[in-house]
């Protein structure tokens, strides 16, 4: 799964970062790094680019760089259940 697999409102944790040169440095410098958590904002009318909340920022990444993203949601909705005091059921 990588973050065009994403809705608005899922949460997911980075699995592994496909991206090279500049544009992997410059997601490592926004702390795109492994088991870091992201959750889908939104997406622009056009549907590119998608808006992500990460380690606090709301950061815009293109359809193309996110193809690059490969994240897992296992566990996300189990911690974001507990973190609203409910259960997850998977």
């Amino acid at each position: 799964m990588n973050l065009n697999d994403m809705k608005p409102g899922e949460r997911a944790n980075v699995r592994e970062l496909r991206s090279i040169g500049n544009m992997r440095r410059r997601l490592l410098d926004i702390g795109l790094i492994e088991n870091t958590e992201i959750e889908c904002l939104g997406r622009s009318p056009g549907g590119d680019p998608a808006a992500f909340l990460i380690r606090g920022a709301v950061i815009a990444i293109r359809s193309e760089d996110c193809a690059d993203i490969i994240v897992n949601s296992e566990g996300c909705a189990a911690r974001k259940a507990s973190q609203e005091g409910g259960l997850a059921w998977a």
